[in-house]
């Protein structure tokens, strides 16, 4: 504590300012999944802007109330005709956020407060202490050892949060009409960086991707590879040495699971939230209607805001089980409200398989099977379209599920034991494997009902 002599009062502190028809060929279009938003930063909109196609906060994808599905629907081979919108929030892109600074920031304000005015009070103590009436030293007990550093045991909160921090970073998009930002993580060594395909899709544009590290220091990241049909994508820096955070097993996850969500929501960096897997697939369509993306999603109560977006949903050993890239949004909002509890994560083994083939190829494949949805059948599973939907036939021929004998009109019941009621709930199931997989289809065509083997076949995403 600070010493004052008897002859001069104790200085009063001084006040401080301180300063979120699909190729399973299988299309579909809109359909109704709840609305979700993808959290990847919002981005600014420009006075008076508007988001083209709804409202995308450059980090958050808003999935609003099912929209009214058009009379056919997309091919399972192929893409989802008109997909159900995920309406955007207002994102970091095109101006600059209420309440952020160059770097979104929130700014806050602290107040210092004065211990007691001048004048009578501070003479009449002056007067005191000459006679020897100084109040005695408080002496309040302090920290055993001088404060050194708590031990915390492996397992808790405090201790993943500080193995994972330093592999996730930051990101920025400068476009011409803006700033849109988002969160990523550190997968290889030599600089991979894994984050959502809509946090920097306006690179494709010209705009410049910046990365911000843990420590503070940035750097310049350049395009591997993308795709929108996952909602991933791979940027590269020029460094050596980096730490990739571990890609865990996703198939392992139940719900229960203890999971911490890492990233830069709303522009605050380093910010770590914790919940619990609330649900395991979750069928999640979120993005614009040419950009729609199918997630067989981890749903969690972990707080997850625009900013989030390609960041990590890690487990209580610090492996990625999934890439925060969706959060919900009451139906009929128009913009983002933040985080209401239910988020939505990319599962880490559709993450690393996706990833792995950016890196290789700069571009993704997905599975299909070759057969147009009809989104407006309201009966026990799911139909195949009666007819054929601008062009395209109803069952793709020779495809896998001509070849297994599906044909128009049938009725897809369940895929490997798993039911199946909309048409987003088969697609993202058939999404979540890989080409060349086997399938187990429950199939009713009339009265009758059987099982159909169907090896998937692929198609490349643009």
């Amino acid at each position: 504590m600070t010493e004052h002599t008897p002859f001069a009062p104790p200085t009063p502190p001084r006040p401080q300012v301180p300063h979120a028809g699909n190729p399973l060929d299988a299309e579909v279009p809109a359909t109704g999944a709840p609305g979700l938003e993808a959290p990847a930063v919002p981005a600014a909109v420009p006075a008076g802007g508007e988001v083209p196609g709804g409202s995308r906060d450059g980090s958050v994808w808003t999935v609003t109330a099912p929209a009214q599905e058009p009379a056919h629907g997309p091919d399972l081979a192929a893409e989802p005709a008109a997909p159900a919108r995920a309406d955007v929030v207002p994102g970091d892109r095109g101006g600059a956020r209420p309440g952020l600074g160059a770097r979104g920031g929130v700014a806050v304000v602290v107040l210092g407060l004065l211990a007691g005015a001048l004048g009578g009070t501070g003479a009449y103590s002056f007067l005191d202490w000459r006679d020897g009436s100084r109040p005695a030293e408080a002496n309040l007990p302090v920290p055993v050892g001088g404060g050194t550093v708590v031990d915390r045991p492996a397992g808790t909160v405090a201790a993943i949060a500080e193995q994972v921090l330093p592999s996730v970073v930051s990101i920025q998009v400068q476009a011409a009409q803006g700033v849109a930002t988002g969160s990523g993580m550190v997968l290889k060594e030599d600089g991979y960086i894994l984050t959502n395909n809509h946090v920097v899709a306006e690179a494709g544009s010209g705009a410049q991707i910046i990365v911000g590290f843990s420590d503070g220091h940035e750097l310049p990241a350049t395009m591997v590879g993308a795709t929108a049909d996952y909602d991933l994508a791979v940027i590269k820096v020029d460094e050596a040495g980096l730490v990739p955070l571990i890609l865990g097993n996703s198939d392992e996850v139940v719900v229960g699971d203890s999971v911490l969500a890492v990233g830069s929501p709303l522009g605050l960096d380093a910010t770590v939230t914790t919940g619990i897997v609330s649900a395991l697939h979750r069928p999640v369509k979120a993005g614009e209607d040419a950009e729609a993306a199918f997630i067989d999603a981890i749903q969690t109560d972990a707080a997850i805001n625009p900013g989030n977006s390609g960041g990590p949903l890690v487990n209580a050993a610090g492996e990625v089980i999934g890439i925060n890239s969706a959060i919900a949004q009451p139906p009929g909002t128009s913009a983002a409200t933040g985080n209401i509890g239910l988020g939505f994560a990319i599962p880490s083994n559709q993450a690393r398989h996706t990833a792995e083939q950016l890196i290789e190829t700069g571009k993704a494949t997905f599975p299909v099977i070759g057969v147009l949805l009809d989104p407006t059948y309201q009966g026990e599973g799911v139909r195949v379209s009666t007819e054929a939907v601008q062009g395209q036939p109803p069952v793709s021929p020779g495809g896998p599920a001509d070849q297994a004998g599906i044909r128009a009109g049938d009725v897809i019941l369940s895929i490997d034991g798993r039911p199946v009621s909309v048409t987003d709930e088969l697609i993202v199931a058939i999404r979540a494997k890989a080409p060349g997989d086997p399938v187990t289809l429950r199939v009713r065509s009339d009265d009758d009902e059987r099982d159909v083997r169907v090896v998937l076949d692929e198609r490349t995403s643009g």
